[in-house]
């Protein structure tokens, strides 16, 4: 059976600077779209950008990935809250009654006009409160005992990591109800606004279901040198067979 992902990149009121919404939504959906990446059966992958009408065909989608992030409103340019109002809507009632989603990196930090987005994510990222260090070569380890993390078999080579270069992302907020999968180290001395945390250990991928449906997120992917990790693509895959399953 051929099973549809459809991968959101980040627009208008979804898009922010920091980011290359379509050069990372590409490389996801590169990665999901190889043979037997997603599990059993054939995969579709198509990139669409956020929107308004972008998830009027969502009940045919097996996989939502979400890769978008926190822009600047501007009703002018494309819409006030009140018309984005019907796509929120949307995207709850199919996730709430049983849909898949995959939300990548600087999706903690996307649609902050959506009070109930949080309970579908299982976590978010707090302005003022969650950080990261500088991107460069980061570690991230793996929490075993779920599907996700268990079904990465052999493809770590039993080191147990990611490798990666990435941000670490440090102080989201998790959800009691969300099963962490992913580690990583906070930062050991003051930098990037932050103060020494002392290198605590900071949740930044989990699942979470609690909501009626299957949510993964992971904090990787701020760029696409972060999908060139080997170990990073099997997570990825592994993710999207248990959110497909």
């Amino acid at each position: 059976m051929t099973k549809r992902i459809l991968v959101l990149a980040g627009r208008g009121r979804y898009e922010d600077p920091w980011h290359d919404h379509a050069a990372t939504s590409h490389e996801v959906a590169g990665i999901l779209g190889g043979p037997g990446a997603a599990g059993r059966g054939d995969v579709v992958v198509q990139v669409r950008s956020t929107w308004r009408d972008a998830l009027d065909d969502l009940d045919d989608v097996g996989l939502l990935v979400l890769n978008s992030g926190h822009g600047r409103p501007d009703a002018e340019f494309d819409g006030s809250d009140g018309e984005w109002a019907a796509f929120h809507e949307r995207l709850a009632a199919w996730a709430r009654s049983g849909g898949a989603v995959l939300a990548l990196h600087q999706a903690a930090n996307t649609f902050a006009d959506a009070p109930g987005f949080e309970a579908i994510l299982g976590g978010r990222w707090i302005p003022g409160v969650s950080m990261h260090p500088p991107i460069g070569e980061a570690v991230f380890d793996v929490v075993p005992g779920h599907p996700v993390t268990d079904g990465l078999g052999n493809a770590l080579g039993g080191a147990g990591v990611i490798d990666a270069y990435d941000e670490r992302y440090c102080h989201l907020v998790v959800a009691e109800s969300s099963r962490v999968l992913l580690t990583t180290h906070g930062p050991a001395e003051p930098g990037f606004g932050a103060d020494d945390d002392g290198g605590r250990v900071h949740g930044v991928a989990w699942a979470h279901d609690a909501h009626g449906g299957r949510t993964v997120y992971s904090g990787l992917g701020h760029d696409v040198r972060s999908y060139g990790s080997a170990a990073h693509r099997s997570f990825l895959r592994s993710a999207a067979a248990w959110l497909l399953g």
